[in-house]
């Protein structure tokens, strides 16, 4: 398959366009201008603002894809409550630019429209994991913004009738993840710690979290399989199905480190009503697909300290 994919040069887009290569599969990215210009992807990469009406014309008449994963997007919970307007514009008004596109261009891809698990919002105490008749009930602009992009994906394939399958991902980590993210965050620090480059001291937000961690690698073949055996129209929760507290995450970390270490715990006031629980209900998905993840939480944790290390290493060599 020709496979166009929006946001390729963000995180989960360079795992999931080097998986669709490894499956023998073409893969086309989308980027923003700003992150274009990394030579390094190894696939053709058209450098578009989804809100760009022209060039997003131009991409898609040029690239005919077969499948196109839409990844884009405004994607930072905890900063979504300081710019609001930054979280409606990257998700909502993007991807109805996209879909409008698309129904101009006369093609007729299949679509994976990437929500998040955060639309769900809080669990009740001794609720279940959420499956995906749970109401939608965002805690964040963010989540709020995902869950509307999330009806309009629907919406879409009814009127004017274009293939979208949907997903719900929960929290995803894994290798080269940006440290804007906890786990990620929590890496960075024990590597410049290590390194002698901060102080012994690793500074937190808000330890009592708890999560649905699942590796981005397992992740992306979750999306693979939708495409080829998903509903128009449907959507799927994808997820570990268990819950992580991220002070455990942390000492996990810690115990896997070659030196010690304080914690400094300092809960950011504006995230006070973000998502304090999330956990996946995802038999939906393994029903349809036989999907289930392969990375436990301790290979995926190993996996970003070597590779954090590494590249901390490379960066001091080339100094």
């Amino acid at each position: 398959m020709k496979c166009l994919v929006t946001g390729a040069t963000g995180f989960v887009g360079r795992h999931l366009s080097k998986a669709l290569a490894a499956a023998g599969h073409e893969v086309v990215g989308l980027a923003r201008a700003s992150g274009s210009q990394d030579g390094s992807v190894g696939f053709p990469l058209y450098a578009v603002d989804l809100l760009d009406a022209a060039a997003v014309d131009l991409a898609l008449l040029e690239v005919r894809p077969d499948w196109l994963f839409h990844l884009a997007g405004y994607a930072n919970a905890g900063r979504s409550f300081c710019e609001p307007e930054a979280a409606w514009s990257g998700n909502l008004q993007a991807t109805q630019s996209l879909y409008t596109a698309i129904e101009r261009s006369g093609l007729r891809p299949r679509i994976l429209f990437v929500s998040s698990g955060l639309v769900y919002g809080d669990a009740e105490p001794g609720t279940p994991a959420f499956d995906e008749l749970a109401p939608l009930q965002p805690a964040s602009p963010y989540a709020a913004s995902k869950a509307a992009t999330d009806l309009l994906s629907y919406q879409q394939t009814r009127s004017p009738g274009l293939d979208i399958v949907r997903v719900r991902p929960f929290n995803q980590i894994g290798p080269k993840q940006s440290a804007e993210y906890a786990a990620a965050n929590f890496v960075r620090q024990i590597v410049a710690i290590e390194r002698g480059k901060q102080e012994s001291k690793l500074v937190t937000g808000d330890l009592s979290a708890a999560r649905d961690l699942t590796d981005v690698r397992d992740m992306v073949q979750a999306y693979i399989r939708l495409l080829e055996v998903g509903k128009s129209g449907d959507v799927f929760n994808a997820g570990s199905g268990r819950t992580y507290v991220m002070r455990d995450v942390l000492n996990t970390l810690i115990a896997m480190c070659r030196v010690k270490m304080d914690v400094e715990e300092r809960p950011d006031p504006t995230r006070a009503k973000d998502t304090a629980v999330t956990r996946a209900d995802t038999t939906k998905l393994s029903a349809a697909t036989g999907w289930t993840p392969a990375y436990s939480l301790e290979q995926s944790l190993r996996d970003m300290l070597a590779d954090t290390r590494k590249a901390s290493g490379a960066a001091e060599a080339a100094r």
